[in-house]
């Protein structure tokens, strides 16, 4: 009886010992599984922002101007009072993707990225040449001219850092990617859901000012940023559009 005893207490320390054994190993194998779950959704969100730009671009092509950023209550793009697509006042010159206005959103449902975030949209609202909301407006380009556009001093902003960025610029030359995007698309990643530390990096892109920040994921001295930025510049935009003979 006392070596079955023996036996059996021994069998049972062995299986501990198999299940500890098995609970690090388990927990060891977690984070490059979670690693590997957040690559791919970010490379499908960065596809998501690609597919978004180019159907921007085709609508651009069909309209002769680029549509408004939708409200946060609404998939469809949204003109302030008075506003429509003859004089391109939009609610807001910041805000969401309009992904039902552009063709994104239909019977799969919303179009959302993969941490179930909407995408955040915006597009430059400075006048050009005398003409106001050029990009928004229909053929306002046109009206514009190509000449006064190219020599226009900035547009929106995309800094490859935030930490001397101001509301009207990136700061150092160093700092700036680019000084004249005309529209931006943004995820805002993994920690979407959550509201940004006032004056970090992911901070900056969603205070509604023509500022904005891509770089790689990583702290800021505050929080951890993740976002996904894309832009579109007047060369390209104007491309589609003299394509679609939209511009002269």
């Amino acid at each position: 009886m006392s070596r079955s005893r023996c036996a059996d207490g021994f069998t049972l320390v062995e299986l501990l010992v198999v299940l500890l054994v098995m609970t690090i190993l388990a927990s060891g194998l977690a984070w490059p599984l979670a690693a590997q779950v957040n690559a791919r959704r970010t490379e499908a969100a960065r596809q998501q922002l690609d597919l978004a730009r180019d159907a921007l671009l085709g609508f651009a092509a069909a309209h002769g101007r680029l549509p408004c950023p939708a409200p946060a209550t609404s998939d469809e793009e949204a003109f302030a009072a008075g506003g429509d697509a003859g004089n391109g006042e939009c609610a807001a010159f910041a805000g969401w993707l309009p992904a039902a206005t552009i063709g994104l959103a239909g019977g799969a449902g919303p179009f959302r990225d993969p941490w179930e975030q909407r995408l955040r949209y915006a597009v430059a609202s400075l006048a050009v040449n005398d003409v106001a909301r050029p990009f928004t407006r229909a053929n306002g380009m046109q009206a514009a001219s190509l000449p006064a556009l190219g020599a226009a001093a900035h547009f929106l902003f995309v800094c490859a850092s935030g930490q001397a960025a101001t509301a009207s610029g990136c700061g150092p030359a160093s700092a700036q990617l680019t000084r004249r995007a005309v529209f931006v698309l943004l995820s805002c990643g993994p920690n979407g859901a959550r509201v940004p530390a006032a004056g970090t990096d992911e901070a900056r892109n969603l205070d509604g000012n023509a500022v904005f920040v891509a770089r790689e994921p990583g702290g800021d001295g505050n929080a951890e940023f993740d976002d996904l930025v894309s832009w579109v510049g007047v060369p390209l935009l104007a491309h589609r559009l003299l394509a679609a003979g939209r511009l002269p």
